[in-house]
């Protein structure tokens, strides 16, 4: 190769990642919707094959199909989860003095049995400061959950449309030689499939499980409790803690002891054991991933692509072990 095809050649390489950072900073508001279309295709794709090589249905067909699936089993159910959580929150009847009583009352109760005063000026000063943005995070949280569901119907639909000639276009732009694009690409969709399928299946049987608790052992607003344990369930290391540990504490305060202890001793047995069964369980079905990986791939996943980051951080970590050892393999151990 010349000088001058090399400079041809760096200098396309470099235009390319210069363009391709420019437009990955521009859509990175726009990304829970580019990976959950991804997420969705990969899913569906037996399915898109099916019905266009083995039926013979037009791609356009096939797509408007599988979209019309997409929006009856995955949006659907979403979206109406979480317009039920704002609709009762915005429904609901806060009386501001009963509020501040309730709260006066457990700060009394904690001061007198651990003796640290919460409601001090500082810690109202800083409470009252963190609600506005907590409500600006919600509301910005929610219209950009409309508008990643659009951008997600958008490019699912073209994707399917694309099809075995898109996957095709991926695969030969892969850099990795013919041995290893297979394991690659099989990679990828195990690990896709086992969080976007055992993420789901694992948070709903938490909920229901949590929920019998609750109502047993008198939690105010069960069902709400229960779909705040469905979601704190992708939450590395404490999940389900998040939720049960705090009510099981109110209970104590409120001088229900016999709920509270009850409580406690449910979610323990009960709900932190069938957590881990149900891990195991999905894991040797759907696919075998270390726990380290999908703990830390949950938190760098979180930071990078928010709530998606459940599915593509434990990806994006077992991609960089495995390119790791492609490496190491092709290059160090000879």
């Amino acid at each position: 190769m010349t000088l001058k095809e090399k400079y041809w050649q760096y200098s396309l390489v470099a235009i390319i990642l210069l363009f391709g950072l420019v437009i990955l900073n521009e859509t990175r508001p726009f990304l829970g919707g580019i990976l959950g279309a991804s997420t969705i295709y990969i899913l569906m794709r037996q399915q898109l094959f099916y019905l266009v090589e083995k039926k013979k249905f037009r791609p356009s067909i096939a797509a408007i199909l599988l979209l019309f699936e997409t929006i009856t089993v995955f949006l659907i159910p979403i979206s109406l989860a979480v317009w039920l959580v704002i609709d009762k929150v915005q429904t609901a009847n806060f009386d501001v003095v009963a509020i501040i009583k309730t709260i006066e009352h457990v700060s009394e109760l904690i001061e007198e049995r651990i003796g640290i005063n919460l409601l001090n000026k500082d810690n109202l000063n800083s409470l009252m400061l963190s609600l506005p943005r907590i409500g600006q995070s919600l509301m910005g949280g929610i219209g950009s959950f409309g508008i990643n569901v659009v951008v997600l119907v958008l490019v699912l639909y073209f994707m399917l449309i694309g099809g075995r000639k898109m996957e095709k276009y991926v695969y030969e732009i892969l850099p990795f030689d013919t041995k290893n694009k297979p394991m690659i690409v099989n990679e990828i969709e195990l690990i896709v499939k086992s969080n976007a399928i055992g993420i789901p299946l694992l948070a709903i049987a938490q909920g229901l499980i949590a929920l019998v608790g609750y109502l047993i052992f008198g939690v105010s607003s069960p069902f709400i409790f229960a779909f705040f344990t469905c979601i704190a369930t992708v939450i590395p290391v404490v999940g389900t803690m998040l939720i049960w540990l705090p009510l099981c504490l109110y209970l104590l305060l409120i001088g229900d002891w016999g709920n509270a202890i009850g409580l406690f001793l449910y979610s323990v047995i009960v709900i932190t054991n069938i957590d881990n069964l149900l891990r195991f369980i999905l894991q040797k079905k759907l696919a075998d991933i270390h726990p380290l990986i999908t703990i830390f791939g949950v938190v760098i996943g979180f930071s990078i692509f928010g709530f998606i980051g459940v599915i593509f951080g434990p990806l994006l970590l077992s991609l960089f072990i495995f390119s790791f050892n492609i490496f190491k393999r092709e290059y160090l151990d000879k």
